[in-house]
């Protein structure tokens, strides 16, 4: 081979690993890339460092929540939200959704009874609570703007909720998704988008 041929011949290796190198770049960027676009618009994740919703979401927790849900649908009352603090936007929140726009939420001995929209009066049945509710348990009288929601933790006594911020409510536009899945543990692996708590009871 002479000089020519093998200048030809390394020339073309060097060609080959920079086409190789950029590809890898292409495919790490492309990577990074979808990470942001799902992290920042669709999902979201987020740890629970205390046990405010024990015993549904033991302390240390990591869940995955949908940003996208909120977009498309209203909140629905038990919905478990992430959402920014009222008190320290800067911190995200997970907590259990109780009052509904407009609606006029009632705690006394424990018990919540919400006067709906329609002037319906209904009572919760919170099977969902961690022990029996001791701490903060009334009289209040809470009355939900619009665009604003009432939420607490199901760990009545050991929850930093509704009953206890300076500012009440959660308005809208501080949702951040959609709790869906509990991952991590995974011994408590389990969906929390579509748990059954949305029995209520009809009172006079």
């Amino acid at each position: 081979m002479d000089n020519k041929e093998n200048t030809n011949t390394q020339e073309e290796r060097k060609v080959n690993i920079a086409k190789e190198i950029f590809s890898w770049v292409r495919l790490v960027l492309l990577a990074f890339l979808i990470a942001f676009l799902l992290t920042h618009f669709v999902i979201v994740n987020a740890e629970v460092p205390t046990g405010s919703m024990e015993n549904t979401i033991p302390t240390g927790s990591r869940l995955i929540g949908s940003r996208l849900t909120y977009k498309f649908t209203d909140p629905e009352r038990f919905d478990i939200i992430i959402f920014k603090a009222p008190d320290s936007p800067e911190e995200n929140y997970v907590k259990r959704l109780i009052g509904l726009p407009g609606e006029t939420v009632m705690i006394d001995d424990a018990k919540i009874t919400i006067k709906t929209v329609d002037g319906e009066y209904i009572e919760l049945q919170e099977d969902y609570l961690k022990e029996e509710w001791t701490d903060g348990t009334g009289p209040y009288t809470y009355e939900v703007p619009e665009d604003c929601y009432f939420m607490l933790g199901d760990n009545r006594n050991n929850s930093n909720d509704a009953r206890k911020w300076i500012n009440t409510f959660v308005t809208k536009d501080a949702l951040v998704g959609k709790v869906e899945v509990l991952y991590f543990p995974f011994t408590h692996f389990k969906w929390l988008g579509s748990e059954d708590y949305k029995t209520v009871e009809v009172t006079d």
